[in-house]
């Protein structure tokens, strides 16, 4: 097997780096089991074996920037590159007949395509821009990533370019650099031509790092299509992403109130009132009849 200078070169760069890497975390974890040793001298031991590995990591990363650097001049100063002779052919096979066609057809119209689908920024939103800051012209940004998820380094975890209902945020990741505080930015979300969501102001993200910008909506709303979310910096246009929505949002099956419906309260029956007693007329007392007066005697 031949193997050129360069590739023997970077073959050892890349080793050397290996067995620092390797050598790096097996110092750290030396370290680690120090701290949970209870004795004095374990512990001291377990930490000199991981700084002699650390010291070690240390060389072996110097060899393989060295390597990666000036290994390639270094080595063809020592071992000359040499002319190769190429393979002259001998016999060249001359074709006897040419075929030409005798009709070439010509297209007569060409669809040249007048208008050129640039993003540009609506004028509901340009009115509203606020800022005087003249934008950097180096500035540069990365592509962007779309995922449902981001960790703490504000980098997009799975990033697809299709994603499945239900969904509620889709997040969009990316780097910036030669940016300048103050400047007018400017984020609109689309979905097919409709925008959907947009948002204007100052930059105040500094001159580089890492962004992160999101589209938040009900979950019902996640119609399938296509989406696609639009940086600007002023009015001029930065980078786009896009992505699909697969799939129909579920719907929220309506709950039947009930109606309130009036018992009927329950009337006692009147009780029956006893018929009064004939109380019986007193009887007539008989009138004592007068008593006649003795009569005069004469």
């Amino acid at each position: 097997m031949n193997i050129d200078i360069r590739a023997t070169v970077m073959m050892v760069g890349i080793l050397a780096a290996a067995f620092a890497l390797w050598m790096l975390s097996r110092s750290y974890k030396l370290a680690k089991s120090a701290r949970r040793l209870p004795f004095f001298f374990k512990k001291r031991e377990q930490r000199e074996r991981a700084l002699r590995l650390v010291i070690g990591a240390i060389l072996l990363g110097l060899l393989s920037v060295s390597s990666f650097t000036w290994g390639e001049t270094i080595a063809y100063r020592h071992f000359p590159p040499t002319l190769t002779p190429s393979l002259t052919p001998t016999i060249t096979l001359t074709p006897t007949i040419t075929l030409t066609p005798t009709i070439t057809l010509t297209p007569t119209l060409t669809n040249t395509p007048s208008v050129t689908n640039t993003p540009h920024i609506p004028q509901e939103i340009a009115t509203q821009f606020e800022a005087i800051v003249t934008p950097n012209p180096y500035l540069v940004f990365s592509p962007l990533s779309i995922a449902l998820k981001t960790d703490d380094a504000h980098q997009c975890v799975d990033p697809a370019i299709e994603f499945e209902n239900p969904l509620t945020t889709v997040y969009a990741c990316y780097s910036y650099n030669n940016m300048d505080d103050g400047v007018q930015w400017s984020e609109l979300w689309y979905r097919e031509d409709q925008l959907i969501k947009s948002s204007t102001g100052r930059w105040n993200g500094g001159t580089g790092g890492y962004g992160i910008t999101s589209l938040e909506l009900p979950t019902q709303d996640w119609l399938p299509g296509s989406y696609q979310v639009q940086f600007f910096v002023g009015e001029a246009w930065i980078v786009s992403g896009h992505f699909r929505v697969l799939g129909y949002p579920p719907t929220n099956t309506p709950t039947i109130t009930p109606t309130p419906t009036r018992t009927p309260t329950f009337t006692p029956t009147p009780s029956h009132t006893p018929t009064p007693t004939r109380t019986p007329l007193p009887t007539a007392t008989p009138v004592p009849s007068s008593t006649p007066r003795p009569s005069p005697t004469p």
